[in-house]
């Protein structure tokens, strides 16, 4: 032990105190004492004592009393009290105002010591937890948000400013620009970091299946459900659910939405019993919601219910000073994460990155520098290792690309370039759902990196 721990012995009778004291002393302990409540009050009041072995009875001020008074002073204070066995009820009491334990008398010094020694090692346990979390909270932030620009340290500024909060946030911002890092770092510098952060892609999911993945479902309640299933926001009781692309979700849906989140009760699909939640919002969107309320496709309350707190994410082309820090960022990630060595990058190559226009924003670049470091040979990443140098619009068939299916995959691939992987606006050109297209793309294995 490389700092005595100090133990304040506290009882009218001087014998136990003697004999406790010498005990503990023999066992390595800083030890003090006490005759009564109101000396022992002083000495804590002057002193740090990290445990304290109090009888329940003593003239004057009782042990329960002086239990009330020093978790006043300090709630995490440790206090084993002794107790006849014709007090152990009260001692009972006293343990849910929040003493460790209780012993009976007569002591039984091994007993106490070992109960003692447990209580100590518990405290230090909790106070290196509670160490743990801080560091994590200091050094935990999320990937890829990265930069110094104007713009990202006006963000930085707004996310601290309403982590704190429960405030309902709506994140702005085109698609590949980072709203899910946004709500990710929102979450961690929040008093519910220790619960999870729950992302539903609302945009992908079909009305009947969405409505399952948010509520949760009981068995038998449609085909197919074989069993209970929690829903979204079941599991992010106590944390945070994140919805993103909120604007793609339906009337009824939104109608569902809105009752959720101002009482935080639903139902699961098929089941009768209440469910309650206590969860923070944050919503994402790349859309313009203004328009959707105006042409009746989204509802006004909801939208004003959700709309409290707005962060507005800059497209990557606004803020090119950040494209430098970012490519930096991204090679040693990837150098980590492929186990090569760290790459460097040409002024040639740089430069091309930074006046490029990015119109998939930050997750194209970082999926154009994942595939520098694959197809690289040198040491130096340079302009022929970038995707850029294939046509966009490159629509022609290889000859054994003459199937429907692939056909269909090369004109989806086609319209998704040209639309900057924007899926509402390419669903509508190709005249299909949005559920469709996400069907589409995970049926072809389509990636935003294949220009």
């Amino acid at each position: 032990m490389d700092k005595k721990q100090r133990i304040l012995i506290v009882d009218d009778e001087k014998i136990v105190r003697e004999s406790l004291f010498h005990w503990f002393e023999e066992e390595n302990y800083f030890v003090d004492t006490a005759e009564d409540g109101e000396i022992a009050l002083k000495k804590y009041s002057k002193e740090k004592f990290d445990l304290l072995l109090v009888d329940m009875k003593m003239p004057g001020m009782s042990g329960l009393d002086l239990l009330s008074k020093i978790k006043a002073i300090d709630k995490d204070a440790l206090i084993i009290l002794f107790t006849a066995f014709s007090s152990v009820p009260t001692a009972i009491a006293a343990l849910k105002n929040g003493a460790y334990d209780y012993i009976t008398k007569p002591v039984d010094p091994d007993e106490l010591a070992h109960l003692v020694k447990n209580a100590l090692e518990k405290r230090a346990l909790k106070m290196e937890n509670v160490q743990l979390k801080e560091n994590i909270s200091e050094i935990i932030r999320p990937d890829n948000l990265i930069g110094e620009s104007f713009q990202i340290r006006k963000i930085y500024e707004l996310v601290n400013s309403v982590s704190r909060t429960d405030t309902t946030v709506m994140i702005r911002g085109e698609s590949g620009t980072g709203k899910e890092l946004i709500a990710k770092a929102i979450h961690i510098n929040s008093n519910r970091k220790y619960s999870p952060i729950i992302t539903v892609n609302c945009g992908a999911l079909a009305e009947s299946l969405l409505e399952s993945e948010l509520f949760g479902h009981e068995k038998g309640s449609f085909t197919g459900a074989q069993f209970k299933r929690k829903g979204k926001f079941e599991m992010a009781d106590g944390g945070t659910i994140f919805l993103d692309e909120i604007g793609s979700i339906s009337l009824r849906m939104q109608i569902e939405l809105l009752r959720v989140i101002e009482t935080k009760q639903f139902n699961r699909v098929g089941g009768n019993e209440l469910i309650k939640s206590d969860f923070r919002v944050i919503t994402a969107t790349n859309e313009p919601l203004e328009e959707l309320v105006k042409a009746g496709k989204f509802r006004e309350d909801l939208y004003y219910r959700l709309n409290v707190f707005t962060i507005v994410i800059s497209p990557l082309r606004e803020r090119r000073d950040d494209i430098p820090l970012l490519v930096d960022f991204f090679i040693n990630k990837f150098s980590s994460a492929m186990n090569k060595k760290n790459k460097s990058i040409s002024k040639e190559a740089l430069d091309f990155l930074i006046n490029y226009d990015w119109p998939g924003n930050v997750r194209e670049l970082e999926n154009a520098i994942e595939r520098a470091m694959v197809v690289g040979k040198q040491d130096t990443i340079i302009v022929d290792d970038l995707p850029f140098h294939v046509s966009k619009n490159n629509f022609d068939l290889m000859k054994d690309e003459k199937s429907l299916a692939a056909m269909e995959k090369k004109y989806i691939q086609k319209i998704l370039n040209e639309n900057s992987w924007n899926i509402s606006k390419t669903a509508q050109i190709l005249e299909i759902d949005r559920v469709t297209l996400y069907n589409k793309i995970s049926k072809y294995g389509l990636r935003k990196d294949e220009y």
